[in-house]
């Protein structure tokens, strides 16, 4: 249900304009008729509905427009009138003859237009009449509406520059002062609704004001339109003349609006030139207005206006626009001791953002800026306020942005200070924008002291701040963040290996403290890292003395050592493992035998004690044979211990298929092509037999078990291991063992009992015709395989 005020509103709205339009028909018809007097009387009726107090600012506004669309009518019929011999002068004074005051002005007004175009006096002389007849009105909603009229026909009758109603060099002035004391008086009436009715409606003041903001606004907008308005006239008549109403009204409202409105109307230049007396009116405003809001404007004009082109900056330098408005926010915040620390980041962060677009040279500037919200920020814990933090980040990011390389950001002494204050999942966030700028510029962090600022400012991306974060983390966003860190670690770099050296111990240092969940992400590309160093190092050194060239990789041997202590504990065995291994082979390449073998070592006990998993196992033993293979570094007694070890790994996997591939795999560890002292035989066919008795142990497990022999896929693959070995020219593999093995696999596979294996049947026939391949070379290789029957 409408409550009843809202409902009777409407019924007076209803009311006028049931009246207005009645009058406006009988207007018509006299228009029609040319009937001046009929017209002048119906129109001065229609336009006494405009006298009611009854409705609302935005209820008057719907009668006022039907007003204003018949007025547009009256004043062609006015137009017409003169050009039938009817004198404008007589006009205008027999409009001033209407009964009420309000109707009258309205009519003079529009007759005021027509008597303007008509050129038949100055409109100069006009305007002036006009705008003091309308101080008849001091009802502050009627007044309004008629003084917005009176703006309204006139904005294109002013006497400016270039206009055809220009007349003698003086008019401008005059043009400037009929929109000034049009603006002083409307202002006047503004502020003055605000003090009319009971303290309880003050709400709905305010906000029925706000509806009509922009009927005062326009006048200025009038006035910015000025072409006659140049920069001494700006600053030495209109600038003082409107800052001196909007500080003596002292109406929290109408400044606030007010000092946005001559911001956003004026131009950036003006506001330039003129800036220590715009910001010298934001003191004497009222406690209450939102100063902060109105310098980030003005900032926010500033900037954009130092974006546009370099060519202006000069201008920007020789105000010294960046000392007045530093010490213009120092001043508002040091007088608003209550503001809210949201609205001093806010303050800073348009300050920064005119600096950087204004003075991008001047990292001290910036600095001293980080520097000053620093301080209105000590003593206050981290922030809670969701506005305040929100503004904080955009602070932060304002240099990243600007400057797109994070070398920058690290030389500003008080960034990492300004963090600090952040809580930790906006820490957080402010971590990742980082990483992502330095990943997206590709910027080489090259020293240990830039690396520990940055890890520093990292610090939420890398360990835990708060351990109920780390729970409500989606998993997916973390091992994207623990991704973006990886790819970070691997751009550090610097040619000098003794910096590299201090930039890897770094961050250790950090990834250390990164916990369980974050060091399989962090280690990895780590030690990647120090071993490109190792093998750049092993390049470089060659001439150099033995001691000397192996000191530096044995420093990074030990450091690798301890990440992967620490990345075993976590517990990731099978990952800990592989990197043992990487490093063992790095050590084998800068020949240095008692760290490789302590690096298998680890290994081995890694898999020994930690690894479980019977799929685990297969992988690793693969990966221990693999890197073991490839050792030169060894010497006998060192390679036999982990070549047996490996050899007894193999052999105790828990599926027979898996040993059998693992122990025929080991049979690489006793024949190695490119070294003399790895070339033995017999140990070779002992690994093949080996494997072919395990693979015959699996087939009658298949047999008994399911009553099937299964595959002989064991055997074939053992075959291709025979004549691997037989081409290598291993003489203890002859061409009966061969014959036999050949014959050994026909058999079974011509056995009922041999589940039939489409893929066993292609690699058979594939490795016989390799042979025959082979045999049909001809010459020693031919001769080799002649004997072959397949």
């Amino acid at each position: 249900m409408i409550p009843n005020g809202v409902e009777d509103e409407e019924k007076f709205l209803a009311a006028g304009i049931a009246g207005l339009q009645q009058n406006a028909f009988y207007m018509h018809r006299a228009l029609d008729s040319n009937n001046l007097k009929d017209a002048l009387k119906y129109s001065a009726q229609m336009l006494s509905e405009l006298r009611t107090s009854r409705l609302s600012p935005h209820k008057y506004y719907e009668l006022y427009m039907r007003a204003f669309d018949e007025l547009r009518k009256l004043e062609i019929f006015f137009k017409e009138e003169t050009k039938r011999g009817c004198s404008i002068v007589e006009l205008y004074e027999l409009v001033q003859h209407a009964g009420n005051i309000l109707p009258r002005l309205y009519l003079l007004c529009t007759v005021g237009s027509v008597y303007i175009k008509s050129k038949e006096a100055p409109a100069k002389d006009i305007l002036k009449d006009l705008v003091e007849m309308c101080r008849g009105i001091q009802h502050p909603l009627r007044g309004l509406f008629l003084r917005s009229y009176l703006s309204q026909v006139s904005k294109d009758k002013l006497p400016d520059i270039g206009s055809e109603y220009e007349g003698d060099a003086e008019t401008v002035v005059d043009a400037v002062e009929f929109v000034l004391q049009n603006f002083t008086e409307m202002n006047k009436l503004w502020v003055r609704m605000q003090h009319q009715g009971p303290a309880r409606e003050k709400e709905k003041r305010e906000k029925e004001r706000s509806e009509l903001r922009d009927l005062v606004g326009k006048n200025l907008h009038v006035l910015s339109q000025i072409e006659g308005i140049d920069l001494e006239m700006y600053k030495e008549t209109v600038l003082p003349r409107i800052l001196e109403q909007v500080v003596n009204c002292k109406d929290e409202i109408a400044q606030g609006y007010l000092m946005d409105c001559i911001i956003q109307v004026f131009p950036d230049e003006y506001h330039l030139q003129t800036l220590e007396t715009l910001l010298g009116a934001c003191p004497q405003l009222q406690p209450s207005v939102d100063i902060k809001m109105v310098l980030a404007r003005l900032m926010e004009r500033l900037s954009n206006y130092a974006a546009l082109s370099t060519d202006v900056l000069p201008e920007f330098f020789q105000v010294e626009a960046f000392a007045k408005l530093n010490n213009a926010i120092g001043k508002v915040i040091e007088a608003q001791e209550d503001m809210p620390i949201a609205g001093v980041v806010t303050l800073y962060s348009s300050l920064l953002t005119f600096t950087l677009h204004v003075h991008p040279d001047r990292l001290d500037y910036v600095d001293q800026i980080l520097g000053a919200c620093v301080k209105k920020l000590s003593g206050k814990g981290k922030l809670k306020d969701s506005k305040a933090t929100k503004q904080t980040v955009a602070l932060l990011s304002a240099p990243l942005e600007k400057y797109k390389d994070i070398d920058t950001a690290l030389k500003l002494s008080n960034y990492p200070h300004v963090m600090e204050y952040l809580d930790d999942a906006t820490s957080k966030e402010m971590a990742n924008v980082l990483v992502q700028t330095i990943l997206k510029s590709k910027t080489c962090i090259s020293t240990a002291e830039k690396v520990e600022a940055l890890f520093e400012l990292m610090k939420g991306l890398i360990r835990d701040l708060d351990e109920n974060i780390h729970d409500e983390l989606d998993e997916e966003d973390f091992k994207e963040e623990q991704n973006s860190v990886a790819r970070l670690i691997q751009m550090l770099h610097n040619d000098d290996p003794e910096e590299m050296l201090k930039i890897i111990s770094t961050v250790k240092k950090h990834i250390l403290t990164g916990g369980p969940k974050r060091l399989p992400f962090t280690a990895p590309p780590l030690i990647f890292n120090s071993l490109k160093l190792v093998r750049r190092l092993q390049n470089q050194d060659e001439n150099a003395p033995e001691e000397e060239a192996s000191a530096m990789p044995k420093k990074i041997f030990q450091i690798l050592n301890q990440i992967i202590e620490a990345l075993s504990s976590v517990p990731v065995p099978e990952l800990a493992l592989r990197l043992y291994l990487e490093c063992a082979e790095a050590a084998n390449d800068a020949d240095l035998e008692p760290v490789a073998y302590e690096f298998f070592t680890q290994a081995y006990i890694l898999y020994e004690e930690e690894i479980s998993d019977s799929k685990a196992q297969v992988t690793a033993i693969h990966l221990i044979i693999g890197t073991l293979q490839r050792m030169h570094v060894f010497g006998v007694e060192n390679r036999d211990t982990l070549t047996h070890k490996a050899t007894g790994y193999s052999a105790k996997l828990l599926k027979k298929p898996d040993q059998c591939k693992a122990v025929y795999s080991c049979s690489h560890l006793f024949w190695v092509d490119d070294q003399d002292s790895i070339k033995d035989g017999e140990r070779v066919l002992l690994c093949l037999k080996r494997a072919l008795r395990i693979a015959n142990a699996a087939q009658q497990m298949s047999n008994a078990t399911r009553g099937s022999s299964g595959s002989v896929l064991l055997f074939i693959e053992i075959l291709n291991k025979y004549l691997y070995f037989f081409e290598k020219g291993v003489t203890q593999i002859t061409v009966a063992s061969i014959q036999s093995l050949i014959e050994l696999i026909t058999t079974e596979m011509q056995s009922e009992n041999t589940t039939s294996d489409p893929a066993a049947d292609d690699f058979l026939a594939s490795t016989l015709r390799y042979i025959q391949f082979q045999k049909d070379k001809g010459g020693a290789v031919g001769e080799k395989y002649e004997s072959i029957k397949s």
